[in-house]
């Protein structure tokens, strides 16, 4: 018996890196996974492998959310977790950072969020069957960092809104908690200012002295998206391998 016999996901971010692999372990534990992103060609590649649906997504689209939930629904009867795993990063010191910059990253990180909770959250409180959303910010969402400044900024919103809308939705029934992800092996990691080409000294800064990888945060949200976690919402989870200890 699977995890999340029964249950209907929504993953957004879902085409490579750490939301397909939560896509992938998801599916193994027997969830109907539904599998949003912009990078279709990705995206249905991954759903095909794991035996989901792909679906063109924008998130920081309100109409957009609608459509993914309405069709997420409407095939499969019902929506049970929400993943929003979707996320871009720039680097910008704060007096070099372009206002357009910023604001993007705000939309996509942020708004985006924003927006899963509101809809999703709406969608799940009407069936009244509960839910668990699971919101990933990172290890900037607990901590300050250089070279950064609107993806800490938007990480941060990310740990408060999950908080909010914990106490918001518990009384329906619904789960809200974060994850902080450290260094994880995926595209992103490369963006990140002093890790290309540095491997071995970022790994030597971290206690468990190893670069993560995708499916090391994907564990994580499966616990959070399954019954095991049943009494937890409004939790901020570390996977970071000691870095914030």
């Amino acid at each position: 018996m699977g995890r999340l016999d029964g249950k209907v996901a929504i993953i957004t971010g879902a085409a490579r890196g750490q939301g397909a692999a939560e896509a992938r372990l998801f599916a193994a534990e027997g969830a109907k996974v539904v599998l949003t992103d912009v990078l279709d060609d990705d995206g249905r590649k991954t759903a095909a492998g794991c035996g989901g649906t792909y679906l063109h997504h924008d998130v920081t689209s309100e109409d957009g959310w609608r459509k993914v939930v309405d069709e997420t629904v409407a095939k499969h009867g019902r929506l049970d977790v929400l993943v929003n795993n979707a996320g871009i990063f720039v680097s910008h010191r704060l007096l070099d950072a372009p206002l357009a910059e910023y604001e993007r990253v705000i939309a996509v990180n942020q708004v985006g969020v924003f927006l899963g909770m509101k809809v999703a959250g709406r969608a799940m409180m009407e069936a009244h069957n509960g839910g668990s959303i699971v919101n990933i910010s990172s290890v900037a969402g607990l901590r300050g960092g250089g070279n950064s400044i609107a993806y800490t900024a938007s990480k941060w919103a990310v740990r408060g809104m999950t908080k909010a809308a914990s106490s918001e939705l518990g009384r329906y029934g619904i789960r809200v908690n974060s994850i902080h992800p450290g260094a994880i092996d995926t595209p992103m990691l490369q963006q990140v200012p002093g890790i290309e080409g540095n491997r071995e000294r970022t790994e030597r800064r971290i206690p468990l002295g190893r670069i993560a990888e995708p499916e090391d945060v994907g564990r994580v949200v499966l616990f959070l998206a399954s019954d095991d976690s049943a009494y937890m919402s409004g939790a901020e989870l570390a996977v970071d391998g000691g870095w914030m200890a």
